[in-house]
């Protein structure tokens, strides 16, 4: 029987490990399908670790990985990719928002061909009318702009093959984007749709600022449209730059008005001007700050403890 591993990246998640950890179980139960829990505790301040330390201790199948800090949603999920052995591997939040009774469904369209199965939302229960508004211009901007053209409305809630498991591993970048490194090695995919609930306990873990840096992440590793943007708008403001100067001599040498003539042009194009260099210099910012990420070449997470992680069981 193919085993299926189930990757659960927590943070601050104690009111729902157990939760989810049920609803996990009984449905592989149902199926009778065989599974493990490989669950990541992004450095959590709450009681989340000591929960799932209990769960441990009572089921063999709970394999944990506690970060020695908070290393990010991103990060937590590839530890799970790294140390999954299944057969194939169904990534889903702690936060019950991404129902487990969908895994089913995910299972047979893999028995069906499929290497990577991917959670398409209909509806977003819950949520404020700021953050679905974000979240549709995101992904319609990631569409236009990226070089890896995610599906609309989608998450990390999914299934994938050993075979794209395998090919996400030997990747090692350390901005991660893992929905758009998902489409980028490619495969034969397909989604299914669902109706996403809203969070019953706890608090979300991405606010604004975090939204506004997993959003940038997503560009900024997957286009460099934001660069000719900046070589587009460099050229334009050169060319209204010219087209003032042209102005200024026809001002100074044909209009004989001794009033101080200019002051509103050049003010605006003072203001214009250093708007579009200060614009420049932050897209150009962004990449070198990705560039100096690379190069320092720190790992991607670092793991305190492991429980129930065998010998040998690494990501190697």
């Amino acid at each position: 029987m193919s085993l299926i591993s189930i990757v659960v990246p927590l943070l601050n998640e104690e009111t729902n490990a157990n939760t989810i950890y049920d609803r996990c179980r009984n449905v592989f139960q149902k199926i009778e399908q065989d599974y493990e829990f490989v669950i990541i505790d992004d450095g959590s301040t709450d009681n989340t670790l000591t929960v799932l330390k209990d769960l441990a201790e009572t089921d063999k199948k709970v394999k944990i990985l506690s970060f020695s800090r908070n290393f990010g949603h991103q990060s937590a999920i590839t530890a799970g990719i790294d140390y999954a052995q299944g057969d194939a591997v169904v990534i889903i939040d702690g936060d019950l928002q991404d129902p487990p009774e969908l895994i089913p469904q995910m299972i047979e369209k893999w028995k069906e061909g499929y290497q990577v199965v991917y959670a398409k939302r209909t509806k977003r229960k819950g949520e404020t009318f700021f953050k679905k508004t974000t979240a549709s211009l995101f992904y319609r901007t990631f569409q236009y702009l990226a070089n890896a053209q995610i599906p609309l409305d989608t998450g990390d809630f999914r299934l994938m093959d050993r075979s794209v498991v395998d090919s996400l591993k030997e990747l090692k970048e350390r901005n991660r984007f893992i929905r758009g490194l998902v489409y980028w090695v490619g495969f034969n995919q397909i989604g299914v749709e669902y109706e996403r609930d809203e969070r019953k306990t706890g608090e979300s873990k991405y606010p604004l600022s975090k939204m506004v840096r997993f959003a940038s992440n997503g560009i900024f590793s997957f286009s460099d449209k934001p660069l000719r943007l900046a070589t587009i708008m460099g050229l334009l403001s050169s060319m209204l730059g010219l087209i003032m100067i042209f102005w200024g001599l026809y001002s100074k040498f044909v209009l004989s008005d001794t009033t101080i003539r200019g002051w509103t042009s050049v003010f605006i194009s003072i203001l214009f001007l250093g708007g579009i260099q200060l614009f420049t210099l932050g897209i150009i910012g962004e990449y070198i700050s990705r560039i100096y990420d690379e190069l320092k070449a720190r790992p991607i997470y670092i793991i305190q403890e492991k429980i129930n992680i065998p010998t040998g069981d690494n990501n190697e």
